[in-house]
């Protein structure tokens, strides 16, 4: 059986063994990750190519390093596992409608997130560190609402047209990202996620091979990088500015973000930067038609 490195994993989180594991515990954990462990698809535009076997995730995160949903909840969950909460993972899917999106579609087929319910003293939390500018907090497994700084959140169950049973997640326009998730109850495993997780990397019409992004949440509001657009918004008022200077890029990253780029070197950095650059190029041409 795999290993991960828990005091290397929970000094990246900027914390300390919590002990037994509760509810308290939880919650410092989650927000320790979504703050310090940035959401990001960084990897694809460096030309890297992973899995979402969350023992590879869990020692790229030790190694200062991130990624998206199959990474970030993957080994935030093994985390959780080696601290003894009881975790599972299902099946989610991150939508919005045209033409911002692609619908909702099936689960089944794509499914483009991955989600974890987490035990504690006797309680069911749905936890997800890699939402991008989503959850900070675990939300309790009930239907309702939830705010947690700027944005208010609801939870719903859900019944999918196969008949399996599950949860909708939807998030606060304010945020401006995506409309919501679904997820399915039945308990997933590490194969239901390969297939899409390859074309997430490779497919020319990946969202993250077309758009570098990286997020960081906290608990006044999120900061957002999409190519070269650095954004603060903490639900009432966002800042936007424009980086057109390499140095000041990857400073963002490393001062923002906690991205230090890790045993990346110059040649690679520089290959990064002008791929940046050109789609930001091109997306600013599209935008002035």
């Amino acid at each position: 059986m795999a290993n991960i490195d828990v005091q290397g994993y929970l000094r990246r989180l900027g914390t300390v063994d919590p002990g037994k594991p509760t509810i308290e515990g939880l919650f410092a954990l989650h927000r320790a990750h979504v703050e310090r462990v940035a959401y990001t698809s960084l990897q694809v535009h460096l030309g890297q190519r992973t899995t979402p076997d969350p023992y590879e995730s869990a020692a790229r995160i030790v190694a200062g390093e991130a990624g998206y949903c199959y990474h970030l909840n993957g080994a935030f969950g093994t985390l959780l596992e080696t601290l003894g909460y009881d975790v599972t993972w299902h099946r989610g899917r991150v939508w919005s409608p045209e033409p911002r999106g692609h619908g909702l579609g099936p689960i089944q087929d794509e499914p483009n997130h991955l989600v974890l319910l987490v035990e504690a003293e006797n309680t069911l939390y749905y936890c997800d560190t890699g939402l991008g500018d989503g959850l900070h907090e675990p939300l309790l497994l009930v239907p309702g609402e939830a705010t947690q700084g700027p944005y208010t959140y609801t939870l719903e169950r859900t019944r999918f047209d196969n008949g399996a049973s599950g949860w909708s997640f939807t998030h606060d326009p304010k945020a401006e990202s995506f409309t919501g998730m679904v997820f399915e109850e039945r308990i997933a495993s590490l194969q239901d996620f390969l297939a899409r997780h390859e074309w997430m990397e490779t497919d020319p019409e990946s969202g993250f091979v077309k758009n570098l992004d990286v997020y960081r949440r906290d608990a006044q509001g999120v900061d957002h990088l999409r190519g070269c657009v650095l954004t603060r918004s903490d639900g009432t008022t966002t800042e936007r500015r424009e980086i057109t200077d390499s140095d000041e890029w990857f400073d963002a990253l490393a001062d923002v973000f906690g991205l230090r780029l890790p045993g990346i070197g110059d040649i690679q950095q520089e290959r990064l930067w002008k791929r940046v650059w050109i789609q930001h190029t091109a997306w600013t041409a599209a935008q002035e038609q």
